[in-house]
């Protein structure tokens, strides 16, 4: 066993806290994943994994290692990669974290086109609207919606999603459709994981805040499409996905001309992996097809009222 393939050993054990996951994982035995940790520890000359019955866990001299043991798997795939021509220049294992519904309905579908130009490439997809720690839990790159701030990762911004406000037609035959913004108090929000029960529209010109009031929040955009379906109250999510609901008639988009500013997209990457051949090609790829798909439409006539 050479010496990098235990340094890859050692981060995949690192990541999932488990040997027995992280053979699995590689197709490798128990075994192989216990020398591996033996070999990468002698020679660092230090303890970086604490074992106990239930979990494995990183000391601190397992954290400082754990970055730059990535950091230098990287730097070999791209190595290795250096003077290759064709597709077989990207190879090894990319791992990204994508927002719910962006993953489902748009780049999940269109996978097998990314997967088909890169045959030496491998993914694994984290797929979670939740908060994840791009450098902690290892992964290459994410995409995320809204203003993000850490100083140690690169963002390039991908476009901008238009917004809509959106409720089933139980809901209005029953609560009232709003004509403008003026009507809507006392109308339901579905709220959004643990943030202020409050949607923010545009008229006039400036930003203007109606604050809504609402008994059920959810922490997950399936979820809160789900009980928009189920009359619970009104939505404010990306336009992209829900046209077939729109046009199904299931959904009706209300106050189409006062949509509030459009959401930024962005995808994060750490530093290091600034220059990676994979995290590029994944770039390229996601930008293209999610203007191909029409998420950054801003339009208010692209979505079609029933």
């Amino acid at each position: 066993m050479d010496h990098l393939t235990a340094l890859r050993i050692f981060v995949r054990i690192a990541e999932s806290g488990s040997f027995s996951r992280a053979a699995e994982d590689l197709g490798l035995p128990r075994a192989s994943a216990s020398e591996a940790v033996r070999r990468v520890e002698t020679r660092a000359g230090a303890r970086l994994l604490n074992r106990t019955t239930r979990r494995v866990a990183l000391t601190a001299d397992g954290e400082a290692f754990l970055e730059r043991a990535r950091h230098l798997l990287d730097q070999a795939d791209d190595l290795d990669g250096l003077f290759r021509q064709g597709p077989d220049r990207v190879s090894g294992l990319l791992r990204v974290s994508l927002p719910e519904r962006l993953a489902t309905h748009t780049l999940m579908p269109a996978l097998p086109d990314f997967l088909g130009r890169f045959p030496a490439l491998n993914v694994e997809l984290s797929v979670t609207d939740r908060f994840v720690d791009l450098i902690g839990a290892g992964f290459d790159c994410v995409i995320r919606a809204g203003t993000l701030k850490d100083s140690r990762l690169i963002g390039q911004s991908l476009g901008k999603m238009a917004l809509g406000t959106f409720a089933s037609p139980a809901y209005l035959a029953t609560h009232g459709t709003p004509e403008s913004p003026a009507d809507l108090p006392g109308h339901r929000l579905v709220g959004y994981a643990s943030s202020v029960h409050g949607l923010d529209f545009d008229w006039d010109g400036p930003d203007h805040a109606v604050t809504l009031t609402g008994r059920l929040a959810v922490d997950n955009a399936e979820a809160q499409v789900a009980a928009a379906l189920a009359g619970l109250g009104l939505i404010q999510v990306p336009v992209y996905g829900l046209r077939r609901h729109v046009a199904a008639g299931t959904l009706v988009e209300i106050l189409p001309g006062h949509r509030p500013a459009p959401l930024p997209l962005t995808i994060l990457y750490p530093q290091h992996r600034q220059r990676s051949a994979k995290v590029a090609a994944f770039i390229a790829w996601a930008r293209a097809t999610l203007n191909d798909a029409q998420v950054f439409e801003t339009a208010p006539s692209l979505v079609l009222s029933p």
